[in-house]
């Protein structure tokens, strides 16, 4: 049986909490309906030493973090990001206890923006991750050293996992499901929460939003003339010509404040207006090359796909209302 802890850090998102008890729990009474002997005991472990013995979620122990027993598995829920760096500050408790169950041959895995707090922890330096899509640039930004794969659902690099936006955790539960059981059990549990196991990015879910809360006025002129002329089949030289800065300069300023390039800003601001245009509107796929800015289709599809994941078609037929 494998001591499975649960990690109430502060600001959690309570989907993720729910989501990764009520799937190991049915992990483990498909086992104990077939006769075997269950492959989790689950603890929940709280930053608040007061708060421990407290019905948080009925009928699951809990224990004071730093107290902890060792475990086997540390499993991480969301937390909200709205200020990334008071939430660290507040679950820092966890940071050192984590590097030590680590050190002491636990494995960790979190859900979307719990990510955060494992990066926090300078475990994931050198290696590989995702999160959020909608938070990987926050995420890069905070740590660079961090190999962030944001198009992936799930991550695995010696012994930390990672998964991306909230639906996400099924599928990194369904990964460990596998790995502490067996990919028999894996299936049957993908079956009964309706799982689509193949689901391996998570970049058509994504939302461009650009960084604007900045204070440099050059960059952001260059943001707002892009924006306001995207549609005209047009260089970014000649959008952003009146801006009194080098190209080399503004290039440079550009990255380190967006952390993007001009022209990746206008491809991406581009392909959201497609994006709408392919939900929203009726018109054909000619016209949305048109007014999106571009004169080449192949092109267009190209970025696209390099962008989103999959062609324009695909986009439309998946998530269109209309």
């Amino acid at each position: 049986m494998k001591e499975v802890g649960v990690l109430l850090s502060k600001q959690y998102k309570l989907l993720s909490i729910a989501a990764i008890l009520e799937v190991l729990e049915t992990v483990n009474k498909l086992h104990a309906n077939d006769g075997e002997a269950v492959p989790f005991h689950i603890t929940l472990l709280t930053p608040d030493e007061n708060a421990v013995g407290e019905s948080i979620f009925p009928g699951y122990n809990s224990e004071y973090v730093l107290a902890s027993s060792k475990k086997d598995l540390i499993l991480i829920p969301a937390f909200t990001t709205d200020n990334v760096q008071h939430a660290i500050q507040e679950n820092l408790p966890c940071i050192s206890w984590l590097v030590q169950q680590f050190r002491q041959g636990a494995e960790i895995a979190t859900v979307c923006t719990g990510a955060f707090l494992l990066g926090a922890t300078g475990l994931l330096n050198g290696k590989i991750a995702t999160t959020h899509v909608d938070a990987s640039k926050a995420f890069a930004q905070a740590f660079p050293e961090v190999k962030l794969k944001d198009d992936k659902t799930v991550t695995q690099d010696g012994g930390l996992y990672t998964s991306g936006g909230a639906t996400s955790s099924f599928h990194l539960l369904l990964h460990l499901i596998q790995k502490y059981c067996s990919k028999e059990m894996a299936i049957r549990t993908a079956k009964i929460f309706a799982i689509d196991m193949d689901r391996h990015q998570q970049t058509y879910f994504s939302t461009f939003q650009p960084l604007k809360n900045h204070n440099d006025e050059l960059v952001a002129s260059a943001q707002e003339k892009i924006e306001r002329s995207f549609q005209e089949s047009a260089t970014i030289e000649e959008m952003i010509r009146d801006i009194p800065a080098s190209r080399r300069n503004m290039v440079r300023r550009f990255k380190q404040v967006t952390g993007i390039t001009p022209i990746e800003y206008l491809q991406m601001t581009r392909i959201e207006a497609a994006k709408k245009l392919l939900l929203q509107t009726g018109q054909q796929m000619t016209e949305i090359i048109f007014n999106t800015g571009y004169n080449d289709p192949k092109a267009f599809r190209k970025i696209f796909r390099k962008n989103v994941g999959m062609t324009p078609t695909e986009y439309r037929e998946k998530f269109q209302v209309i």
